[in-house]
This record gives structure tokens, C-alpha cells and sequence, in this order.
């Protein structure tokens, strides 16, 4: 197994050139969306070039559209560790979870009970609750501890015989945390409840493994793993079959509505691709690996390198006077607890102040809630404009953190913090 090496990798993705003041760039903005190998271009416009018609048609390009569909399909089940017939794409995330959630909601009755968290971002929050509204359901919220980790005291308080749906996140989108999913899953199941578990923030860093974790669902969406914007969602086979869907009658499909984008489904079996090179490169794999072995392999190479940078950013951070950091700061706990996100406030700077500053020197960072709205109010940070969120991916470099550091440090020393007007 070669040691992995970021610099091979970063030649794949175009954006990485890009220069402000004659500097290239740094993107610590991955947990927003990140970057795209030239091979997900390439099979973007080829897509174009190629195939471009809808699907069901007797003629050449309508055959090319739902083979490159197929094709994308079975990488994103590879990726997940599902079956090709549990994926379903879908515009995003959000919008995946808001259309499964009535039809969830259609097997409910008034009383029945959801628990979220105060953890999650919205996306895994907002639907459950509008659904909650509509139907005369109650919603149970699961609190957070100091160190802004799940309350597990609360968890298991909030489950009860009337617990129909668990919704949790595999890892926090603002602090990147990492819930004991599978324990949760364990104890939703045991109430005899479903799991909803969005894995935005977790796919991009490490292997997911969805028969072994056995949620009932798991979503993602493919622009936080290097591919287009897209969701793609997986359903246990038994489940999705059980549930009522919302469809136009001569829709094949039970839960894509509509003409999908066949040009992002098609860059999100390339993004997969890339993932599994990643194993091919770096990863301990051999000659006539399966694309799961190869992907595994890759996820869990690229999870060495960010934890390698992870642990070097947060030592910095913690040096630095005047700079607070939200939630998991050990580094000895990085390995189960805490995906490379990383979210601070400065004492004399606001949080859109210092992403400026930063994005000034060619630093991109985030700033805000970022749709964890709860989370942020919880921590007393919503008021004065949230936290200044440093995002890792695998095309990060050490050098760039040490550049990130060195920037930090100097807006530290900035004015001080306005409320937001």
C-alpha cells in the first residue's frame, strides 16, 4: 500500500489552479460542496455529447441515457453497500427527504411519535416536523452535551413504544461530530422504529456500510463527494415496497418523479470512480478487487490522510489566543468521534468578518449556521452571525493547513465582534 499523497490526487481536479492575487487558492469550503475531478466534467458534458434524450425511448441516445443511469446506479449502491434497486436519486437531500417523508407519513397515525435531534441540520429536522404538523404526530427532540456530542441519557428517553421514525445524522454538517450511529440504530429498532440517517456530512471522509449498519434508509448528496448536485438515496428493499408512493400513474419508477437530471446522474457514477481509483492508488487492494473492496479501500485511505490534517489543524487552532473552538477539541478522540470539520468563533471578530478576511487571502472557509439552525442557537452563537466553519477533504494539503493557521492567527487580532444588525 503506497502512502497516500494528496499532490497526485489534486492534479484530477481543475479548480485546484485557481489563483487570486497570484496565489492559488485554498478550499477549506468542502462541507458546503466540494470540488469535482475532471472525469465528472468529462462524463457531464459527455453525457451531453452522447446521450442526451430522455428515458424509454426505441432509439440510440435514450439507450445510452438509462445505461449511463444504470451504470451510476450500481456505483452508488457499490458506494453505500446496497443493491442497485435501493437507490433512488433525486434533486438533493432535502428534497428526497421532504417526498419520502410523506410517504412515510402515510403509514402514521395521530399520536405517533419521531424523534430528531438537536444536532442535525435542518434538512433532517424541518421535513419531520412539517410532516408532524400535517398528521397530529409528536415529535421528540434529542438534546446535546457540553461538548455539543448527543445526549444518549436523552436519546433513550425520548424513544418510547410509540416511536415510529428515528431521525439522525451520521455526523454533524457544523461540527463534525460522529453520532454512535449504529448503537442509535440498535435502540431506534428495538422500539420497533425506522432509521433516517443522513450521511451528507460523513460521505465524503470514510466507507459507509449500510447492511451493517442496518438503517432503513441512508441519504447523501453527491456534490459533498466530489460529484454533481444530486441526492441519492438508499431504502432497505423491504421497506421502500411497504410504503405508498407519490407518483404520476405512468411513472415506472415509484420514488423518481419526473424526468431526473440524467447529466448529474451520470457525473455521480464518475464521482464514484474516482473514489474507488483512490483505492486502486492507495489503498490495500489487489488485482480483480471488486468496486466495493476498491471504494472501501479508497474511503478509508482518504480517512487516514484527513485525520493526519485534522489533528495538525486543531493542535494550531488551540494555540492561538482569542480563538474559541465549538465541540470535540481532543485529537486523541478524532478517530471515532469527530469527521474533519472544524467550527470556531474569534473574540474580536465577527464570524462573516473573519470568512472575508480569510477568503481575502485566498482562504475559502464558511461562516453562519449552514442550515444547523437548533445547533448554533443551542451553542448562544446564532445572534452574533454563528461560527467560521475550516473544512477538510482528501485534497487538502498539510502545507495549506499550516497557510490556514498563519491566516487565522491574524484575523484573531482583528476588531471587535459586532452583533448581527
Amino acid at each position: 500500500m503506497t502512502r497516500f499523497d494528496p499532490v497526485v490526487l489534486r492534479a484530477e481536479f481543475p479548480a485546484l489552479s485557481v489563483s487570486l492575487d497570484g496565489r492559488p487558492v485554498a478550499y477549506f469550503d468542502g462541507p458546503g460542496g466540494t470540488q469535482v475531478p475532471q472525469r465528472v466534467i468529462d462524463a457531464v458534458a459527455g453525457y451531453y455529447r452522447e446521450a442526451n434524450a430522455n428515458d424509454g425511448g426505441a432509439f440510440l441516445t435514450s439507450e445510452r441515457s438509462m445505461a449511463r443511469v444504470d451504470a451510476a446506479r450500481a456505483a452508488v449502491a457499490d458506494l453505500y453497500g446496497a443493491g442497485p434497486d435501493e437507490i433512488k436519486f433525486g434533486y438533493n437531500m432535502t428534497t428526497l427527504t421532504f417526498h419520502l417523508s410523506r410517504s412515510i407519513g402515510a403509514t402514521l397515525a395521530p399520536g405517533d411519535e419521531i424523534v430528531v435531534t438537536t444536532l442535525d441540520h435542518e434538512a433532517n429536522v424541518s421535513p419531520w416536523r412539517a410532516l408532524a404538523a400535517d398528521r397530529g404526530l409528536t415529535v421528540r427532540t434529542v438534546e446535546i452535551t457540553d461538548d455539543a456530542t448527543l445526549d444518549l441519557a436523552s436519546f433513550d428517553a425520548a424513544l418510547s413504544a410509540r416511536t415510529r421514525l428515528v431521525a439522525i445524522g451520521y455526523a454533524s454538517n457544523a461540527l463534525g461530530t460522529i453520532n454512535p450511529v449504529a448503537e442509535l440504530i440498535r435502540r431506534a429498532h428495538a422500539v420497533g422504529a425506522w432509521t433516517y440517517l443522513d450521511a451528507v456530512a460523513w460521505a465524503p471522509h470514510g466507507p459507509i456500510d449500510v447492511r451493517e449498519l442496518d438503517t432503513d434508509f441512508l441519504v447523501s448528496s453527491s456534490y459533498k463527494w466530489f460529484g454533481p448536485h444530486l441526492g441519492a438515496l438508499y431504502g432497505k428493499r423491504a421497506v421502500l415496497d411497504a410504503l405508498p408512493a407519490y407518483k404520476v400513474r405512468p411513472a415506472h419508477d415509484r420514488f423518481e418523479t419526473g424526468t431526473p437530471s440524467f447529466e448529474s446522474i451520470a457525473g455521480a457514477g464518475a464521482a464514484v470512480e474516482y473514489l474507488a481509483s483512490v483505492g486502486d492508488r492507495f489503498g490495500a487492494v489487489g488485482p480483480g478487487a471488486t468496486r466495493r473492496e476498491r471504494l472501501v479501500a479508497g474511503m478509508t485511505a482518504i480517512r487516514g490522510h484527513e485525520l493526519e490534517l485534522h489533528e495538525r489543524l486543531m493542535r494550531g487552532l488551540r494555540a492561538i489566543p482569542g480563538v474559541r473552538i465549538w465541540g470535540i477539541s481532543e485529537p486523541s478522540r478524532f478517530g471515532a468521534e469527530k469527521a474533519p470539520t472544524i467550527s470556531i468563533t474569534f473574540d474580536r471578530v465577527a464570524p462573516r468578518a473573519a470568512a472575508a478576511a480569510l477568503g481575502a487571502q485566498g482562504i475559502f472557509v464558511w461562516d453562519g449556521d449552514f442550515y444547523a439552525q437548533a445547533l448554533i442557537e443551542r451553542l448562544g452563537q446564532f445572534e452574533t452571525g454563528g461560527v467560521v466553519r475550516l473544512g477538510i477533504v482528501h485534497y487538502n494539503t498539510a502545507d495549506e493547513i499550516d497557510r490556514l493557521l498563519e491566516a487565522v492567527e491574524v484575523v484573531s487580532l482583528g476588531e471587535p465582534v459586532a452583533a448581527r444588525g
